[in-house]
């Protein structure tokens, strides 16, 4: 679960890590609520990634400019959220920007402290720096030291980020977080450091030990879009995103890569539909539902791959769902796995085509989109 910016900071300041004071509002006309000096950033405070490069962080130079960013800002979404809060800082002059996680190693399922000598927006673009280490009890302050050696000649500098690391790790063992990023990371002209943002996920299956964690899931379904919380309650994983293209996809890891190539092709994926935890009609019918009724859908392509499941049947499926369809958004499907050449068989019959490659299927729904 992503906790909040102003959520993560929070948290951040009871365990010693600086950020900047901020307020918290939930109406444009809170922005009085801000007894501080401008400059300041009015920052929404939404689940999605890439806030800073859609707009969600505004500079405001007076009261005036403040109240107009944060109407704008609560009438706008980002990722097909609307921020139900704004967080209002001061604005920070820093002489660097600087990235520094704490995130759970996927391979070996211990931590990693992962570093970039250059924070900000386009952090993305640069590999970090990796001090992978297991357990939080081989947690090593000297290999960390010289991991950072090679890339920060200023020992002070190395001595500030070490300590802060290590205060990372703490946070992230204490409310079982599977990632406590900073970034940015800022560095203050006197050489100290500031959180200049936070983002912190915590795995949602410590909730039984985490019973704060538990009352927030819970509050965060609640608040989810009415499509999205239509799919939760189905057992379906999603989570809405800005694109055109719905996306109806088996396992994360597969949804990923599709998100992935329909992007390279120039357009933007409406969602992360995951149906691999409810792979039955019912929740192949209900994610058919959520799409069809989402206005920003313009194409809908079905990619799944069947390794314990029968394609074939999913195909079944699909035919009998196609034709009870009254939407005329069009559907692309690449369905492969155990039963395939069966599958093609199912969609021949019925008049439907069984993209070969995912690479096709992105193909055709890109050129779907493009001529609605």
């Amino acid at each position: 679960m992503l906790m909040t910016e102003h959520a993560g900071k929070c948290l951040l300041k009871a365990h010693g890590v600086p950020v900047p004071a901020g307020v918290l509002i939930r109406k444009s006309g809170h922005v009085q609520r801000w007894s501080g000096a401008y400059p300041v950033a009015l920052k929404a405070q939404v689940s999605s990634g890439g806030r800073g490069k859609a707009g969600g962080v505004v500079r405001a130079s007076d009261p005036g400019q403040a109240e107009a960013a944060a109407q704008q800002l609560f009438e706008r979404e980002f990722g097909g959220e609307s921020p139900a809060s704004l967080l209002i800082e001061p604005w920070v002059e820093h002489s660097r920007e600087l990235y520094l996680a704490v995130t759970v190693d996927g391979q070996s399922g211990g931590y990693v402290i992962l570093y970039a000598p250059s924070g900000g927006v386009d952090v993305e673009h640069q590999a970090p720096h990796q001090y992978v280490f297991g357990s939080p009890r081989d947690f090593r302050a000297h290999e960390l030291r010289s991991m950072l050696a090679e890339v920060e000649p200023d020992g002070a500098l190395r001595e500030r980020i070490v300590a802060l690391a290590r205060r990372l790790l703490f946070v992230a063992t204490a409310i079982d977080a599977v990632t406590v990023e900073i970034n940015p990371l800022a560095v203050l002209p006197d050489g100290k450091l500031l959180a200049l943002d936070a983002k912190i996920v915590r795995d949602e299956s410590a909730a039984f030990r985490q019973a704060d964690l538990a009352v927030e899931i819970e509050r965060a379904r609640k608040r989810e879009p009415r499509r999205v919380a239509k799919a939760l309650a189905g057992n379906l994983m999603m989570v809405g995103l800005d694109g055109e293209v719905g996306l109806m996809s088996g396992g994360a890891g597969m949804t990923m890569a599709t998100m992935d190539m329909i992007a390279d092709a120039g357009l933007k994926p409406a969602c992360f539909l995951d149906c691999s935890s409810n792979p039955t009609p019912a929740g192949y019918q209900l994610a058919f539902d959520v799409l069809d009724a989402e206005p920003k859908v313009k194409a809908i392509l079905v990619s799944i791959f069947g390794g314990g499941t029968q394609i074939d049947r999913v195909a079944k499926v699909m035919n009998e769902i196609m034709m009870k369809r009254k939407s005329r958004k069009p559907v692309v499907f690449r369905m492969n796995g155990t039963g395939r050449e069966k599958a093609d068989a199912v969609m021949r019959d019925a008049g439907l085509h069984n993209h070969p490659t995912l690479e096709s299927a992105v193909d055709a729904v890109v050129a779907a989109v493009r001529t609605r």
